[in-house]
């Protein structure tokens, strides 16, 4: 029962009750009620529709049968709360509220209304919902779409409508499109959340303008996108760029390069027009295997050919061309004027069976991982047919085909023969090629969206209470921005290798410090006023000697004094002088995104940073996979090896240094700002010449958490894999088993784990005959968020031995319990399975006993389930571990059993 989810009511009602005035009175109506009457009214509801007036009168008994799933409310706004009081006396279990302009007051009354009568609530300023399968059109949108295996969902009433017209003309279906604006209720989040979980949708679209909550969004975004594609279109792009930033990190950031980061680690794909959100759901609702990024373009003209790669190049893309064994054996089958080099270019003599024998060879080559076949119009040449050989060469390809046939009313019937294929077709190899892009895109997200990285490397442990008494005396000076030294100290608390650094507060002292560390040196003004140190002469390097030193000092303060006179200066630092002939500056950073938290950056440093803008971004926590993706997205990765006579730079210690950056971002919550600039890095390893950090209370407003017991990584938008909860336990009988927190990778044991069950204990479980857990069930139980929701597997270490008699070990899941936060925020449900040849040997009890010790940890106040009636081990277990087991009122075939935590 755990696996029905908690909006089936507002989505998938089998009873609705309207609330949106009277056909007597045609004049009180609003025009979203005006509109919705008739919609709802246009098509045959599959379940049970009642109107009601707002004034409907009667005993609470009365009321009281007229139960509802949904009740649908489209009144004037001084109605709104009085409407949404009597759907909460006639039992409805779901509100939906059409309407526009309300506004932030009245909506918080609605909000707590629905939470006093324990309804959940889409809306207000919605345009409402459509379910096409049940012929639900609850909306003022216009009328019902067709059926489709596509979820839409829009934060923009205007467009919601504008998209759905354009669909109708353009014959794509949809299985929900949800409407949403400002002060609703439940959110994008929430609709995501049902969706990735809704049978009925295979892919889904979103255009949004912004979010409310980051960590809600990008767990829910992360659940939606394990189980189906989603791709996005986001308004309100911003500049990159902060004028109040305090150092380079923070000022070539901006906030749409930190969504396109989110989106990645989320698994998503985003898109940047409102055509391009549909050829992308089409072409990833196809579920190709994952693919690489080497797309080969096979056309019968140079000129589109060339548009194509052109365009390639420029989104990143590499072309994917021909072996050489492949395009000996393909040449012969070709007109002579073909060449087969960067394009596959069949020629303008080419013919439907020439374009079959290319395809035919594209999709044997392990070189490409995608096709486009482009046709031009030719004088001879029948597009149909070329259409029809693509068509039926499609029925065999193992990688993805899409298709652009150039021209008007001459290829219209080949594009006919092209959709009925299912082959995407475009207009222009541009746009062609950008939809193989997204669905590369999809794929490569997906990789990142699989890691679940843990807040402390296996590294060397750092010194985290060294850092945090740094930054506590600190913010007890009432300082926000830490000297050159402090910001080095806390660097070298988590190992990164620092510069040696000594302040000097005379000219007498730099010249004695310079001396003992030995020339030359670099002199750097210490002063917590002043950013970027060059900008006012604060910056003297290659001092040879102690006089140059001693001079350097006198002229450095009289300087900076002039320029920046109220700047506090605490004196000189001094360092050696690292030389980077043959290294590379790099700098890595941290900037704080609203709402998204910290980002961690990499790309090219030295002075020119900022000219340069060379910036790659990641969301905390990484690990080297993570690390590795980060610099190979960046342009100063092309750098890092052999470069112009210098050998290739250590990577090892570059990724370390990422790695011990996410320690210090995940550890430390008053981080705000961080430069590493410049990191001079070369064959030998990484240092850190110079670093600049701005801290905050730890209090952190970009991130909001709804719910008690997120801890020391409140702060973070992605929250790290929670080790500390992995434990070893004896099992009964003799051996020992793991219980950690389940992972992605973890998918195939749980299948397995589901498959080798009893029918009888399957169906305690699940409440159905299934004999294996479908694609997105099994998606959705293995990739969580370690925050709303937990799961905890028993490993066991099997010993395994071979017909040949070797030995070896492998690892089995052999017991699986969880729990789901309610939408209350306050309990939670849990589900358990115990394999059936480890029943009776304490993995039950171990099992629940852990998952509750971690809601315990989290705040949760209340651990709940429902078990079937009819399994009595199961309730025997409940009662056992002090669980109160009650009846169920909604089903006697259950018993629902509740332990206070």
């Amino acid at each position: 029962m755990m696996d029905k989810h908690y909006l089936t009511p507002l989505f998938n009602p089998g009873s609705v009750i309207v609330l949106a005035g009277s056909d007597d009175t045609p004049e009180a109506l609003t025009p979203q009620a005006r509109v919705l009457r008739e919609a709802i009214r246009a098509q045959r509801y599959s379940g049970e529709l009642t109107f009601l007036g707002v004034h409907t009168s009667g005993t609470l008994a009365d009321l009281a049968q007229t139960r509802a799933d949904l009740a649908v409310i489209a009144l004037p706004p001084d109605e709104l709360a009085a409407g949404l009081e009597l759907a909460g006396r006639v039992n409805c279990r779901c509100a939906l509220v059409v309407s526009s302009g309300i506004d932030a007051e009245l909506a918080d009354r609605l909000h707590k209304i629905a939470r006093r009568e324990g309804m959940h609530l889409l809306g207000p300023n919605s345009l409402g919902i459509q379910r096409p399968s049940l012929g639900l059109n609850a909306s003022a949108a216009g009328p019902l779409a067709r059926d489709g295996s596509l979820a839409l969902v829009c934060q923009s009433g205007a467009l919601t409508s504008s998209i759905l017209d354009w669909a109708r003309n353009n014959a794509v279906g949809f299985s929900s499109v949800i409407s949403l604006g400002p002060h609703t209720d439940l959110g994008l989040s929430e609709a995501l959340d049902f969706l990735a979980n809704d049978p009925r949708t295979q892919s889904i679209v979103v255009y949004m303008e912004g979010i409310q909550n980051a960590r809600r969004f990008m767990s829910a975004l992360r659940s939606a996108a394990h189980a189906k594609p989603v791709v996005v279109l986001k308004a309100g792009r911003k500049a990159a760029g902060n004028e109040a930033a305090q150092t380079h990190s923070a000022a070539i950031v901006g906030s749409d390069d930190v969504f396109d980061a989110a989106l990645r680690r989320a698994g998503a794909v985003r898109v940047r027009s409102f055509v391009e959100l549909f050829s992308a759901a089409k072409c990833l609702a196809s579920r190709y295997r994952p693919v690489g990024r080497r797309l080969a373009l096979i056309t019968n003209g140079g000129g589109p050919g060339v548009l194509a790669a052109d365009w390639a190049n420029e989104i990143g893309l590499d072309l994917g061309r021909p072996s050489a064994e492949s395009a000996a054996a393909l040449a012969e089958k070709l007109p002579p004027l073909a060449t087969l080099s960067d394009l596959m270019d069949v020629s303008e003599e080419a013919g439907p069976e020439h374009y079959r024998a290319a395809l035919e060879s594209a999709f044997r080559d392990r070189q490409i991982d995608g096709v486009l076949a482009i046709f031009s119009p030719k004088e001879g040449v029948d597009a149909v047919a070329v259409a029809t050989a693509v068509a039926e060469a499609k029925r065999l390809a193992p990688k993805p085909l899409l298709a652009c046939w150039m021209g008007d009313a001459s290829v219209v019937p080949a594009r006919e023969v092209l959709r009925g294929a299912q082959i995407p077709n475009f207009r222009t190899p541009e746009a062609a090629v950008g939809a193989f892009g997204n669905i590369a895109s999809f794929y490569q997200n997906q990789q990142l969206l699989q890691q679940t990285p843990a807040p402390l490397t296996a590294l060397a442990k750092p010194d985290i209470e060294g850092a945090r008494l740094v930054i506590e005396t600190v913010l007890a000076e009432r300082r926000h921005v830490l000297t050159e030294m402090e910001s080095k100290t806390l660097l070298a608390a988590f190992h990164i290798p620092v510069t040696r650094t000594l302040l000097a507060r005379n000219a007498h002292e730099a010249m004695m410090i310079g001396t003992q560390l030995g020339f030359p040196v670099v002199l750097k003004i210490d002063s917590p006023d002043i950013a970027h140190k060059s900008d006012v002469g604060g910056v003297a390097l290659n001092v040879q000697n102690g006089a140059a030193a001693r001079d350097a000092y006198s002229d450095m303060v009289q300087r900076v004094g002039r320029l920046q006179p109220g700047a506090r200066i605490n004196g000189v630092t001094v360092q050696p002088m690292v030389r980077a002939r043959r290294g590379r500056e790099i700098y890595i950073g941290l900037t704080t995104d609203e709402p998204f938290g910290p980002v961690i950056t990499f790309g090219a440093g030295g002075t020119m940073i900022e000219l340069i803008n060379d910036r790659a971004m990641e969301l905390p926590p990484l690990n080297q996979f993570l690390a590795r993706r980060l610099m190979d997205r960046s342009r100063v990765a092309e750098m890092l090896g052999e470069w112009r006579g210098a050998p290739a730079v250590n990577r090892q210690m570059l990724e370390q240094t990422l790695l011990r950056v996410s320690e210090m971002v995940c550890a430390l919550p008053q981080l705000r700002e961080m430069d590493i600039n410049p990191l001079i890095v070369d064959e030998e390893g990484a240092i850190a010449v110079d670093a600049r950090i701005v801290i905050h209370e730890s209090s952190q407003p970009g991130i909001r958490a709804d719910g008690p017991g997120l801890g020391q990584y409140n702060h973070l938008s992605i929250l790290p894999y929670p080790a500390r909860y992995e434990q070893v336990w004896p099992l009964r009988g003799g051996g020992e088993y793991l219980v950690r927190p389940i992972r992605p990778d973890d998918a195939q044991m749980v299948q397995r784990l589901v498959r080798e069950l009893s029918s009888e204990s399957r169906y305690f479980r699940f409440v159905s005959q299934l004999t294996e857990l479908p694609a997105s069930m099994l998606a959705r139980f293995t990739l969580i968020d370690y925050d709303r929701e937990m799961a905890l597997v028993a490993v066991h270490r099997e010993r395994v031995v071979d017909d040949n008699g070797e030995v070896s070990h492998t690892q089995r899941i052999v017991g699986v319990s969880r729990y789901v936060t309610n939408p209350d925020h306050t309990t939670c449900e849990f589900a358990l399975l115990v394999a059936d040849d480890f029943a009776g040997r304490g993995l039950g009890s171990r099992l629940m006993l852990s998952i509750m010790e971690v809601a315990r940890d989290r705040g949760l106040s209340e651990v709940q389930g429902l078990v079937l009636a009819s399994n009595p081990n199961m309730l025997k277990l409940m009662r056992r571990l002090g669980f109160e087991v009650r009846p169920f009122p909604d089903d006697p075939e259950f018993r629902l059993v509740v332990h206070q935590l």
